[in-house]
């Protein structure tokens, strides 16, 4: 993993192979979603490169869901290739092109769908799966570059939650840690 570490502007920049994974737990799923809301915020102004965000809940009782952001899901795929294969088809070769290209699409969609994973990586969302308690929602957000200043002043509204994890440097860690301990 190539880290350059906390620069001058507190950014961190990582290899696109392994990019910064930051996981934060939440009491209350309504503050997961104004923190999900807030880092999307965050995105648009430029301080971070968010790849992808998931959200795990895990119920009291250990039942576990999680809402992925990016990751395509295999009925979405197989509708939207067979949109596409199907117009593909009907205009090479007709109404028998059309549902040819419909079946073909479709089965296409969902496979790839099950093969690319785009966004945060299966292992470690079952990893937030595991680590989140019961009655909590995790935010977990995928990023090539962290504003580590940004980050934290806008951690620092959302008192009381739990940074679960991150792959930032100690120094970014301890920093949001801190602001998520302020008290306003």
């Amino acid at each position: 993993m190539l880290r350059t570490g906390i620069a001058a502007d507190d950014r961190v920049v990582s290899d696109p192979d392994a990019p910064v994974i930051i996981g934060v737990s939440f009491e209350h799923m309504l503050r997961a979603q104004e923190y999900l809301l807030a880092m999307k915020g965050l995105r648009e102004n430029g301080a971070l490169e968010m790849k992808d965000a998931v959200v795990v809940r895990k119920d009291a009782d250990g039942s576990v869901k999680v809402t992925e952001t990016i990751d395509p899901t295999p009925g979405r795929a197989a509708f939207s290739g067979a949109v596409w294969t199907g117009l593909l088809g009907l205009f090479i070769g007709g109404p028998v092109g059309w549902i040819a290209g419909i079946g073909i699409g479709a089965g296409t969609g969902a496979v790839v769908a099950k093969v690319i994973d785009l966004g945060i990586p299966d292992e470690w969302v079952a990893w937030f799966k595991d680590a989140v308690r019961p009655g909590t929602s995790t935010v977990v957000i995928l990023a090539d570059h962290v504003h580590v200043r940004a980050l934290a002043d806008e951690a620092s509204r959302f008192a009381g939650a739990e940074l679960l994890y991150t792959s930032m440097s100690d120094s970014a860690f301890e920093q949001l840690t801190e602001a998520f301990e302020h008290r306003r």
